[in-house]
């Protein structure tokens, strides 16, 4: 029987410092569902994942972000660890391609540290979000309202916490993707929000 996402391709979008976990886990959920999954990075080869504060496994890299279009994704997950969304913010090959699926209606998933990602490219106005508790200052400067909930879906972007949210950010993140596009979500937020505790 087919997955709910079956033949779909999703980029994730990570480099050194990822919180291992939040990658690795969300990754299997997509896909257990048939998503065709590519890691994208700022580099080639292999990036460090971490456990907190402590190096973890090397991942290896499937393509580079100057070597793949974003318009070959139907949808995009971020996932957090402070220092990977916190160098990648500092790119403007990977603010230009988060900006696309956004301003393209297609949905994001982002958790922990990666809705700085979020910020940088300038997506986070007029949307509930929620984050790690530290980054709630920088998302309501940018024009979005934060909310501690295990995860939040908006428009299409769905976000979560930290690590202990993955089954509730796993879940959100599989119904957006699956329901695909949120037609002129770049241009105006009519809908209301809904929260998963």
């Amino acid at each position: 029987m087919a997955g709910r996402l079956e033949g779909r391709m999703i980029a994730i979008l990570a480099t050194d410092g990822v919180e291992q976990v939040e990658l690795v886990e969300p990754r299997e959920a997509l896909e257990q569902e048939g998503a065709i999954i590519r890691l994208v990075s700022n580099k080639a080869g292999e990036i460090q994942g971490m456990n907190h504060l402590d190096k973890a496994d090397m991942i290896a890299v499937d393509a580079e972000l100057e070597d793949v279009e974003p318009a070959a994704f139907q949808a995009l997950m971020l996932p957090g660890g402070a220092v990977n969304p916190d160098s990648l913010r500092m790119d403007p090959r990977a603010v230009d391609f988060v900006r696309h699926f956004y301003e393209q209606d297609k949905p994001i998933a982002a958790i922990c540290h990666a809705p700085w990602l979020l910020v940088e490219a300038d997506v986070v106005r007029d949307l509930t979000l929620t984050s790690w508790p530290s980054l709630q200052t920088d998302i309501r400067n940018a024009g979005g309202t934060w909310t501690n909930d295990a995860a939040v879906s908006d428009h299409g972007v769905v976000t979560s916490r930290n690590p202990g949210d993955i089954p509730s950010f796993n879940k959100a993140m599989i119904d957006q993707f699956e329901m695909g596009r949120h037609k002129g979500r770049a241009k105006s937020h009519l809908a209301g929000h809904t929260t998963v505790a």
